[in-house]
This record gives structure tokens, sequence and C-alpha cells, in this order.
């Protein structure tokens, strides 16, 4: 290594920069949750993955509850007098198990995870009352321990209704509230109404302190799983994306691209000379090259949905999504002068004194009679020609698009 080339090296906070830039799991992980949000992209990934994949047990836990509705059901029909019986049984049978019947039915919906989450706050108050309805009516009746009824629906809408912790909060201060309101209208004894409120605020604290606890893992869980699935996808060397994430991202945005009517871009940026490059000053300093010019051109790409990653060897990708021409060409001008900026000394370079990248840029608009193969080989073509055109500069390609013969991929742009 020359005597440059400790300077070369990336500097600690540029590590850090790179390797944790775009993962905002590693930066909800540093900062903490302790009011169970996250920022507002992953909280709505959290929310969506969370409906996802617990909808199957939520759905089993409403059959539960339809069988538990009835089983009390069957119990006011041995215990109440006929009065009682018929107002409690209208509530469970009439209300309650209805609308159990129909969260149900979302749970089949093809859309149930976004549906089934908004309705859930919802039904989980509406079904409180219903037995607090039923509870405070066979108290007025002489009935003891229904009350406990109420306490499962507290602690039910805690664990097995689907709620996040605030919803499930939210809903059970309702039901207290909810249970006071009735039995002073109810005039039940005062007595008995403050040592139900206690209890039922007690196994509220008790149900909350859980649910808690519970949600903080399963967020710290979802959290660790979406930075392992990062680190699966990124290249070991510059932290940047690797090849096949590249693949997966070109393929999604191509096809939201082609949805929504709006253009796509992909610059194909190689590093200019980079064999001489190792030969001259060793294969440790051209790693460190490789790491720093990463870093540069994620600083270069700055937009929520731009998009970086290592494309192979020396060249990289950079796909931006729905940009303005002027967005590209400024994006194009960055990456040069952040490149420069880094005066990365190259001693065998035909281009600069320092290294150097030639990009090239394909612009289009997806359509189903073009291809992402087709995209790739026209900013592969684009790449070709600022190589031949001297390197260290810039080349777009858009109407070419339309003639080009996929599969003839310029292999000469990797010479020297």
């Amino acid at each position: 290594m020359g005597r440059d080339d400790a300077a070369w090296a990336l500097n600690p906070d540029e590590t850090q920069q790179l390797l944790i830039d775009e993962s905002a799991a590693a930066r909800q992980l540093r900062a903490g949750f302790p009011w169970l949000r996250f920022e507002d992209d992953l909280e709505r990934e959290f929310r969506r993955e969370q409906s996802r994949s617990r909808l199957p047990q939520i759905r089993r836990n409403l059959y539960l509850a339809s069988a538990l509705v009835a089983v009390f059901g069957l119990l006011n029909a041995l215990m109440l007098a006929e009065a009682a019986r018929l107002a409690a049984g209208a509530l469970l049978f009439g209300l309650l198990l209805p609308v159990l019947a129909t969260a149900i039915g979302v749970t089949y919906l093809g859309n149930a995870h976004r549906v089934y989450p908004r309705l859930a706050p919802l039904i989980a108050p509406i079904s409180g009352i219903a037995l607090i309805a039923v509870e405070v009516r066979a108290a007025q009746a002489g009935a003891q321990g229904v009350f406990v009824s109420v306490v499962l629906a507290s602690v039910y809408v805690y664990y097995l209704f689907g709620l996040l912790f605030y919803q499930a909060l939210r809903a059970n201060l309702i039901i207290w509230c909810a249970y006071l309101g009735f039995a002073v209208v109810g005039a039940l004894p005062e007595a008995q109404v403050f040592y139900n409120a206690v209890v039922l605020a007690l196994a509220n604290v008790i149900g909350a302190t859980v649910a808690y606890t519970f949600e903080v893992e399963i967020r710290q869980h979802f959290l660790e799983q979406r930075m392992l699935a990062e680190t699966a996808a990124r290249d070991g060397l510059t932290g940047l994306y690797n090849r096949r994430r590249f693949d997966e991202h070109l393929l999604t945005a191509w096809q939201m691209a082609q949805r929504e009517g709006v253009a796509l871009a992909l610059l194909l940026v190689d590093i200019d000379f980079f064999k001489r490059f190792n030969d001259q000053h060793g294969h440790q300093a051209g790693d460190e090259c490789m790491k720093r010019v990463a870093a540069a051109l994620r600083r270069s790409a700055r937009r929520p949905l731009d998009f970086v990653a290592r494309y192979g060897g020396e060249e990289f990708a950079v796909i931006l999504y729905d940009p303005s021409r002027q967005y590209l060409a400024d994006t194009a001008h960055r990456i040069h002068q952040n490149i420069a900026a880094l005066e990365i000394m190259h001693g065998d370079s035909a281009a600069a004194a320092h290294v150097t990248v030639s990009i090239g840029v394909a612009y289009v608009a997806p359509s189903a009679e073009r291809s992402t193969q087709g995209f790739v080989q026209l900013a592969d073509e684009a790449l070709y020609e600022a190589k031949a055109n001297g390197r260290n500069g810039t080349v777009f390609s858009e109407s070419a698009y339309d003639s080009l013969e996929t599969g003839s991929f310029r292999s000469k742009r990797h010479a020297g």
C-alpha cells in the first residue's frame, strides 16, 4: 500500500452511515420506541405485517369468543328470571353474536388485512358494552357472578382481538366508563359498583402491563427480523444492496411505475480503470476505494425511494423512481462531484489523476411492451458509450430503447 493509501480508508462515521443508511429498522432500534410507535413508513409496514401474520389466529380467537358468548347465554338462561333472561339473550344473541360473526366474515375477505384492523377498534368496545348491559341487567335481577364475563372481555380485548396496545387500552377505557354509567343508571348498590369498578380497573392494570411488554417484544422482533433481511440483502464489502436485491427491487419498481404511469431511471456507474488501480495500488486499497465510492454514491441519491446497489465487480446501480429530468441530471452531476471530492489518487488512469467514474443512464416509462432486461441493457449501452467517449462522463439514453436487440450486453467496458 502506498503512502497515501491510509488516507483512503473509510472513516468510522462514513462506515456507520453507509451500513445503516436506508435501514429504518436500525435507526428505530437505536432510538427506541417507549411509546410503541415507529417512524411513519416503518409503522405502516409493521401494522401490515401484523395484520397478515396474525389474521388466522385472530379468526380462531373470534370463533372462541362466539363459543364463550353462547356458553354465557346458556348460563344466563339457567340463572336468570324470564324477563332478565330475554333481555340478556337479546343482547348476546341479537347483538353480540352478529357483531362477532361480522368480524369473522371480514377475516375471510381478500383484503382482510386492511379491513379488519379498521373494524376491530370498533367491535371491541361494542362487544364489551353489550356484555356490561347483560351484567347490569343480571345484577338487577339478583344474579351473582355474571360480572366475571366483563373481566374476561377486558382480558380478551388486550390479547385476543388483534388490537395494538393503545387500541386495546382505549377500548377497555370505554368499557370501564360504560360499566360505571350503566351501573349508576341501573341503580345498582354503590358498594357493589365500587367493588366491581376497582376489580375491573385492576384487571386493566395487569392486562395493560402485560400487553405493553408483549407489544414491545413483537416490535423488537419485527425490527430484528427486518435487519436480518436487510443484512442478507447487502453486499459484504460495500454495505450497499447486493445484486439479488437489485433484481428484486427493479422488478417491483418497474411494476409500480407501470401501474402509476411514471418514469423510471437506472444509472449504471463504473469505476474507471479499476483493474489498473488494483494493479498499481494493491487489492486492499482497491477494497477501500470501493467502500468510499459506495458511500459517495449513497450520498448522491438521497430521496426516500432512491435505491443504490452494487451491481457487480466495480460497477454500481442507482434506481430512481419517478425522477424529473432535472433531478436525474443533478444526481449524475452529484455522483461525479462526490467521487472527485474523495481525492483518491489513481496512479495509472488515463482519465484523471484521481479515481473517476463513468455513468450510463436509462430513462424510460415502463410499459407492457418493455422489459426490465431491455431497461438494464439501455443503461448498459449508455455506459459503454460513456467509456468509449473517454470515461469520467455521463451518457443519457432514452430514445434508443425500442431499437435495442436484447441480449447484446457490452462487455468491453470492463477493459482496462
